[in-house]
């Protein structure tokens, strides 16, 4: 993650050096349901799914594959950035540079974000070796500083994968400091996080996909569920030359992200080895047509997903105990929707009771031209290693 930290160094140095001079505007409700001023879309049709710090001209491309933000611009915003990016209708998280609050009356930023991955070792310069991470003290003090320069728009706060895994060496002196990260959390209005196990070359973690989820449960507690909790997702080899996620590995992850509470995605698409590729997502068609159809599921899925859990809607059990299957129940337009993933790499079948539900129905497997039988909201269905399905039983306006 050495390289995404440096492309992120010209941001953090950008907003760190602006003035507080700029008036506050209008200050927002908070707390995990806040609707900002100036942020991010507050219909219930929309649902974030970020890109990470690409260039504005492929936005076209991203809006094809089901993207509708971008999160980050490299030694950015810039004026011609914003430009490019209001030509195509894709809003932006950016730093707060000068520029950024120049175009503060700009709807094209909906956020503001911190320097990534505080909360690792920071890089003393080229060949200089790594210092301890920012404290969560600074953070804290720097969201108050971007808050009072613009508070009509939340600020995002993205944590590398000591998040989810207490052994990441990465942090240096702080490793295996999980005690950290809610006071981080307390310097951000959406606290966001990564960790890419398809790719990963440490056997604490790869191929353990679980992970994202992990990341998320932790995040949404440490923040005690005050804010939203958003996720990075890998899509691309990275810098591993052996191993990469399969496009269903990503859905998966994606998935447990969800399942688990995550209100928002965020697509890591850059490639660095075998050689370097910043669009690395756009560069391979079977993933792209992959992720495009999970976006484009989100998307059509977006009210569902943006009403509440309903609080232990279902129990789930399975024949292979060592795969577990997890779930959650939506309810919306009148139809009950359980959305289920597979959490290990397993074969198995799962049984779901879904609570509140008698009598008999059917199950509609969305994206699967299939259906299963309910009765008293029991039903089962086969899960292969990390299948992720999603049911809708009962009468809605329409069915995604």
């Amino acid at each position: 993650m050495s390289r995404r930290f440096l492309a992120l160094l010209t941001i953090t140095l950008a907003w760190a050096a602006v003035g507080n001079t700029v008036p506050a505007a209008e200050e927002p409700g908070g707390g995990a349901d806040a609707i900002w001023k100036n942020g991010p879309p507050a219909r219930d049709d929309f649902f974030p799914v970020a890109v990470w710090l690409q260039q504005p001209a492929n936005a076209p491309k991203y809006k094809a594959a089901g993207i509708n933000l971008y999160v980050g611009l490299w030694s950015g915003p810039t004026d011609e950035q914003l430009a490019e990016l209001t030509k195509h209708g894709m809003p932006v998280v950016c730093a707060q540079n000068p520029v950024g609050l120049k175009h503060r009356d700009d709807p094209i930023i909906v956020g503001w974000m911190h320097g990534d991955e505080p909360d690792n070792a920071q890089s003393l310069g080229r060949n200089k070796g790594y210092g301890p991470p920012i404290l969560p003290e600074k953070i804290i003090e720097d969201y108050q500083r971007l808050r009072e320069r613009d508070p009509s728009r939340p600020i995002l706060l993205n944590l590398g994968q000591g998040v989810a895994w207490d052994g990441w060496y990465g942090r240096g002196v702080r490793t295996n400091h999980p005690e950290d990260y809610p006071e981080y959390a307390q310097g951000a209005d959406i606290v966001s996080f990564d960790i890419y196990p398809g790719c990963h070359s440490h056997a604490d973690v790869a191929g353990k996909l679980w992970f994202v989820a992990d990341g998320v449960s932790r995040l949404r507690r440490w923040s005690e569920d005050r804010k939203p909790v958003w996720t990075c997702i890998e899509c691309t080899r990275i810098d591993n030359v052996k191993a990469k996620a399969t496009p269903h590995e990503v859905r998966a992850e994606v998935w447990m992200a969800l399942v688990r509470g995550a209100r928002g995605l965020i697509y890591f698409s850059h490639q660095f080895q075998p050689k370097f590729i910043e669009a690395g997502l756009l560069a391979d068609p079977e993933m792209l047509a992959a992720v495009t159809a999970t976006n484009q599921q989100i998307q059509r899925l977006a009210k569902v997903l943006n009403a509440p859990t309903v609080p232990e809607g279902v129990a789930v059990t399975t024949t292979e105990p060592e795969v577990p299957v997890e779930a959650i129940v939506k309810r919306h337009d009148g139809a009950t929707y359980v959305f289920a993933v597979a959490m290990r790499p397993g074969q198995t079948v799962a049984e779901f009771r879904v609570a509140g539900m008698s009598g008999r129905a059917q199950a509609e497997v969305l994206g699967e031209d299939r259906r299963l039988d309910v009765e008293n909201g029991v039903f089962r269905d086969t899960f292969a290693p990390w299948d992720v399905h999603l049911y809708r039983v009962g009468d809605a306006e329409s069915k995604p």
